[in-house]
């Protein structure tokens, strides 16, 4: 089984479980094309275009409060379309913050409660690295989580809480921790969420097949921090 890794300096790694599990790649990036105005047309009798809604902002009801993210299409096109494909499918309702490191980062988006368990749900396939575009890991920047495996992110991220430069490119393994947004409101939550008091506790995980493995993992929250929705904001 392989487990989600984020290094916090050049002598300490840390596990962040990663899924095993393999569906449809999410959807592409889409392309905008510039519309070819009518020759001779005036610009004055050009329609006048409606207000324009948030662009790619995402907002995460969770049961402490809410936290809304601007992404960053424009450094990580292919990280931000397919977070976006998980916060459109619903697959971030419902999850916890199954990871909390006070003084490094909060991490979420792969689990949710079945019962008594917390299980891991099915994700899409991983996507190309995008974690040498420039953008760090500092404090309120939202991040994936991956296996040792550059290329191997899905639907996990993380936020981080303090400036993580040891999550930044390059890294041994010639790339970073993929940065594709930050907190514009709400860091207040994540603040609450990081100073939550956490133990060892089991988190099923899935392995190739589908199959169930359960272990138990360090630093997850004592009592539940779900995430009651993820939704674009400005959506109908």
């Amino acid at each position: 089984m392989k487990s989600r890794l984020i290094l916090a300096c050049a002598f300490l790694a840390l596990p962040l479980f990663s899924s095993c599990s393999k569906e449809e790649d999410p959807a592409p990036a889409p392309t905008e094309t510039a519309a070819a105005s009518p020759s001779g047309t005036a610009a004055e009798s050009a329609p006048e275009a409606p207000p324009a809604a948030p662009a790619d902002q995402v907002k995460l009801a969770t049961n402490l409060g809410d936290i809304v993210i601007q992404l960053d299409r424009e450094k990580a096109p292919r990280t931000v379309e397919n977070f976006l494909s998980y916060v459109r499918s619903k697959h971030y309702d419902g999850t916890v913050f199954h990871r909390v490191i006070d003084g490094f980062m909060i991490q979420g988006g792969g689990f949710s409660v079945n019962g008594s368990r917390i299980v891991e749900k099915s994700t899409g396939n991983p996507i190309p690295n995008e974690g040498k575009n420039g953008l760090k890991n500092d404090r309120g920047t939202i991040a994936m989580a991956r296996t040792g495996d550059p290329n191997s992110a899905t639907a996990q991220f993380f936020i981080n809480v303090s400036d993580n430069f040891g999550l930044n490119y390059p890294q041994p393994d010639g790339h970073g921790y993929a940065v594709f947004g930050k907190v514009i409101d709400g860091m207040d939550v994540v603040d609450k969420i990081k100073t939550v008091a956490t133990g060892t506790k089991p988190l099923t995980m899935l392995g190739p097949g589908g199959q169930e493995l359960t272990q138990p993992a360090a630093d997850v929250p004592n009592e539940t921090v779900v995430i009651k929705s993820a939704t674009v904001v400005g959506a109908d």
